[in-house]
């Protein structure tokens, strides 16, 4: 099943050096685990409810383990400070849903749970 790294974050009010270098150098901490951006920033994005105020950053893996396995290796944890010291925000690593996943057997599921 894939799995997939979200990052909400907020950009700073002047990109630094470290960001262009921490860009500049993730796709190869990426590629050893079958990484793929998904969708780097967002700059296109419409807000249809809510607001948005952030970046929105969607790597995609091959399973939660390719996802895990990039995020603790020696290689992005280097990378890491470079986007810390200088944007804040979120990350987490997320599953996804199988190809034939139906929302509606879940909600049966989770009705029948309450029961």
């Amino acid at each position: 099943m894939p799995a997939y790294a979200i990052g909400n974050l907020k950009p700073p009010a002047r990109l630094d050096d470290d960001i262009f270098a921490y860009m500049e150098r993730i796709q190869g901490t990426l590629d050893p685990f079958g990484g793929r951006f998904l969708v780097h920033g967002a700059p296109a994005m419409e807000v249809r409810e809510g607001e948005w105020t952030t970046a929105l950053v969607i790597i995609g893996f091959p399973s939660m383990d390719h996802a895990r396995d990039w995020y603790d290796s020696d290689a992005y944890q280097r990378l890491i400070p470079l986007r810390t010291r200088h944007m804040d925000g979120d990350i987490l690593l997320v599953d996804g849903v199988a190809p034939d996943y139906d929302p509606a057997a879940t909600a049966a599921m989770l009705r029948a749970a309450r029961a």
